[in-house]
């Protein structure tokens, strides 16, 4: 059974470094309006979105052809009769970059503290949350059980504070498995990834430099 997070996660501020916003431009699927997300390591001063009343449902996925290769997210939040939709492409990233990502965009989206369940069918994602790997990632300086170093290190650092900042609950789900808000989930990162003028997942592809 999925449970909240208990306590908040204690770590230093991130610091930037002189990068671009990994973000790149989440559209609303139902009116078109180009909305953009935050840097990768500030809030932004003001947001193009509406203010959502808790709690909050929220479906992720994310999708890669060739991991790594182009990518795409998708998110659907729902409370009460609101209901709001977010995909973004990259030209280069992993799919497990993507499912993260799709967490991080949905919940830096809400304008106040609230309750949120996220819904994933990815096992990274959850898991780490749940099973506390990210806790002991932290603890280790952000190295794995076997010594290496966590991949995706800048991700998990921007999700830390949406972690603190809301009263969260992850669960999984199987993919594609006849649950309509996960299945359209999918269809957006899917055809995020294959639209025209793809982000640029800068973080990652500096990594591959």
């Amino acid at each position: 059974m999925a449970t909240p997070c208990a306590s908040p996660i204690s770590m230093p501020k991130a610091k930037p470094a002189g990068s671009k916003s990994l973000a790149g431009q989440p559209t609303d699927s139902r009116s078109g309006t180009i909305l953009r997300p935050p840097s990768t390591y500030y809030r932004p001063r003001t947001t193009n979105f509406p203010p959502l009343p808790s709690p909050i449902t929220i479906y992720t996925d994310g999708a890669c052809s060739g991991n790594p290769g182009p990518g795409g997210y998708g998110a659907v939040l729902l409370s009460g009769d609101k209901r709001r939709e977010l995909s973004a492409g990259y030209r280069l990233t992993t799919n497990n970059r993507m499912e993260l990502l799709a967490v991080i965009v949905a919940l830096e989206t809400l304008r106040q503290p609230s309750e949120v369940t996220v819904l994933s069918d990815s096992q990274y994602v959850v898991k780490a949350i749940n099973d506390r790997w990210l806790s002991g990632w932290i603890k280790r300086g952000w190295k794995k059980s076997n010594k290496k170093p966590v991949e995706n290190i800048d991700l998990w650092k921007r999700l830390i504070p949406q972690l603190e900042r809301h009263e969260m609950t992850f669960r999984w789900v199987r993919g594609h498995s006849d649950v309509p808000e996960n299945e359209r989930c999918d269809a957006l990162a899917v055809a995020a990834t294959s639209g025209d003028d793809l982000a640029v997942d800068e973080a990652f592809e500096r990594s591959r430099a």
